[in-house]
Parts: C-alpha cells; structure tokens; sequence
C-alpha cells in the first residue's frame, strides 16, 4: 500500500474514497440521491477510476435488489398493481415509439440510431437497448450513442422526478406509476421511487417489470422489420425469479427476521447502485454524444414525461 501511495498518491487516495463511499452505501449512512451526486463528482475527479466494472455489477446488484422487493409484496397486491398499470404501459409504450421515430425523421437523426434510442425511451432503457439492438444488427457506435443519451437522462431523472412529485403534490402510488412509465431504466425507475416513499417504490418496480417485458414483442417485430434475429438471451429472465419470490411470501410463512433483512439489504443496493450509475456519468461522456441525437432523445423524452403526468393528474 505504501509502494502504491509513492508511486501515485492520487489514485490511492482516490481508491480510498471509492471504498469508504461505497461502504457508507451498504450501510444506508448516505441517500440515494446523496450517492449519485458523489458518484458523479468521483468520476469526474483526477486519478484512475474502476468503470470497467460496473455495468456488470449494476447489473448484477439491480438484479438482486429488485427480486428482494418481491419480499415485501403479496400476489394480490402485486396483481392489482400489475392489472392498473398494464393499459398505461401499453399505450406509452406503443407510443414512445411512434413519437421517437416521426421525430426521429424529422431531426434526420440515423434510423437505426433513432429505433434504439426511442426502444430505450418506450420500454426499459439500455436492457431493452442491449436486447434490440442484436435483433437490428446494429454497429457499436449506435448503441454506443442510444446508450450514453438514455444514461444521461436517467441520471437526470433521479433528481428531477421527486422534485416536480412533490411540487404538484403527487401521492406515492400516482408517482411509482409516473416515475415507471416516464423513467427509462429500471435501477433509475426505483431509485427515484426509493427516494419518494416505501409505497411508490414497490408500485414503480412492479409497473417497471410489467413495462419490460414489452422488450419480447418489440424485439420479435424488430427482427421482422430489419430483417435481423431474436435473441432470447438478451431477455431478463429475472422478472420469473422476482415473481417466484412474491409467490413464496404469499403461500409460505417466511420467518419475518428473514423478510426484513433481505429487503434492508436490497434497499441498500439500490443506494449502491446510484452511486455507481454517477460514476460512468463523466463531463467527457456527456460531450462525445452528438446535438442530433441528443435532441431526439430529450424531446422524446420530454413528451412522453408531461403527456403521462397529464393524465394521471387528471384522469
């Protein structure tokens, strides 16, 4: 350690830091909203940084937080919510994507470019970006830019979801189902819900699930209209597992010791997870994507986000 410290004192340091924020996570001595603004000034900061790692390990702890929610719900309950937000889903889905791609024309925006970028504005951001985008056989710089866009919009999300739910005073359950239709990724989706409240998160997560299993069909018509292939193996088959979990707390008597700490731990993941979301949001990240796709993706998303609150607001 001392070896490393003479030959580069700012990447020890900067481990450290990473290390200390990361156990403060695990331990829910900071916030979600505390943790991504930390993970963005770390990734900005001088000194070597680990992002190789993360989208596997966000991926992996999103995963495992999510199906330690199902603790926390019974069937019916999870039915009601899943039969409520069904239609919503349903309708933005089908029409994110007609907007993402009229507006995708009308800014001469890439086609393939413009499919992703309005596929990860519909459905689930870059899972259903990652899945789709092996249906289109689209290049790596496609995905590289539908990808950077819906990031950076959903780190956007977290800040700005709560603020304007409690500006027009939405009740948790309206803004779990909001923040699930308006919110592209799912670690964005029940990180902003998180921080809204213990009934809107179990509401975002389940209408988020419900949302991302639009990713079947859209891929299969994909394949069809580019003339690609399906690959199942880009399908989060983990929703089966989150099911399954909510079934046994239904039907089982789960020792309640045992309820609790799994949904601490998944509540602290989710923490972990913002964290590491900021730091893969660099200044350098933000200015590689071009104005052209940018634009398609914010006013897409800016459409899909008012028309939505409109209508739970009002309807």
């Amino acid at each position: 350690m001392n070896i490393l410290l003479k030959r580069n004192p700012i990447n020890f340091i900067k481990a450290t830091l990473f290390l200390l924020i990361v156990i403060a996570c695990l331990f829910s001595i900071i916030e979600g909203s505390t943790a991504l603004i930390l993970g963005f000034i770390y990734s900005n900061a001088p000194g070597a940084s680990f992002l190789k790692f993360n989208y596997k390990v966000i991926s992996f702890l999103l995963k495992f937080a999510i199906i330690g929610i199902g603790f926390g719900l019974n069937i019916q309950e999870a039915l009601t919510i899943g039969q409520n937000g069904f239609i919503y889903t349903m309708i933005f889905v089908i029409f994110a994507l007609f907007i993402g791609i009229i507006l995708g024309k009308f800014f001469k925006v890439e086609q393939k470019t413009t499919y992703l970028i309005s596929s990860g504005t519909a459905i689930c951001g870059g899972s259903a970006i990652a899945a789709i985008a092996s249906t289109i056989n689209a290049p790596k710089e496609n995905i590289s830019i539908a990808l950077s866009i819906i990031f950076i919009l959903n780190a956007l999300a977290l800040f700005i979801f709560p603020i304007i739910g409690h500006t027009v005073n939405l009740s948790e359950y309206q803004f779990g189902l909001w923040s699930a239709i308006a919110i592209h990724d799912t670690s964005s989706v029940v990180g902003a819900a998180q921080i809204y409240g213990e009934e809107s998160l179990k509401i975002a997560t389940v209408i988020k699930l419900v949302k991302t299993l639009w990713i079947v069909p859209v891929s299969i018509f994909s394949s069809f209209f580019f003339r690609g292939s399906f690959n199942s193996k880009k399908i989060p088959w983990f929703i089966a597992v989150f099911t399954i979990t909510i079934i046994l707390n239904s039907y089982w008597s789960i020792p309640n010791v045992i309820t609790t700490t799994v949904q601490s731990i998944s509540k602290s993941f989710f923490v972990l997870v913002l964290f590491l979301i900021g730091t893969n949001l660099s200044i350098s990240h933000i200015k590689s994507v071009g104005y052209k796709p940018a634009i398609l993706g914010i006013c897409t998303w800016l459409i899909i986000s008012s028309i939505s609150l409109l209508i739970i607001l009002f309807i």
